[in-house]
């Protein structure tokens, strides 16, 4: 069995350097099942994972003239290597519904309803996969989600239920909400 003492240094470095997990012990030592199984116990306490994945999506209102073109941010932040983003839109008093996803080793996928106008690429390099609409429509007022696999949302804002459109003499305005969930 390891001697206590042994066991509070080795606990103590591994405290102190827990970057490093390796683990030398004297070849004088026996070391017996209970040990061992204590050892794995201490090692898996401190080898579970915290990422800080989350979305960036600048908050606020974007407005595009009937007919023009939006680009909507987001930025990500993840350690994961190939990341899935997905975009959400949430019109007035309805639930959001899935746009498209997008990942950086193939095309992604975007849903019936938003193939021909709503395009996103998924850019590592800046961890950011910004969302265009194009020949904008009134129907595009809404409020427009970005998510990370697994579905992450931040941001202090509650989604707005009731949404206005704008009117610029004549020509329509689209009022597109961009903000992210409680």
């Amino acid at each position: 069995m390891l001697p206590k003492a042994e066991l509070k240094k080795w606990f103590h470095k591994l405290l102190t350097h827990s970057s490093v997990f390796a683990l030398s012990l004297p070849t004088h030592l026996t070391v017996d099942m209970e040990s061992w199984l204590n050892l794995f116990l201490i090692i898996s306490a401190f080898s579970w994972e915290c990422r800080g994945d989350r979305v960036i999506q600048p908050k606020g209102v974007e407005t595009a003239t009937e007919g023009g073109q939006i680009t909507l941010t987001c930025h990500y932040e993840t350690d994961d290597p190939r990341p899935y983003l997905f975009w959400y839109k949430q019109g007035a008093n309805d639930y959001p519904k899935y746009m498209l996803m997008r990942f950086n080793f193939g095309t992604g996928d975007n849903a019936t309803e938003f193939k021909e106008r709503f395009h996103a690429n998924l850019d590592a390099n800046s961890k950011s996969v910004p969302l265009t609409i194009q020949r904008v429509q009134l129907s595009d007022s809404a409020v427009y989600y970005c998510a990370l696999r697994p579905t992450v949302t931040t941001g202090d804002t509650a989604p707005l239920q009731k949404h206005t459109e704008l009117h610029n003499g004549n020509t329509p305005v689209c009022t597109v909400y961009n903000t992210t969930l409680k």
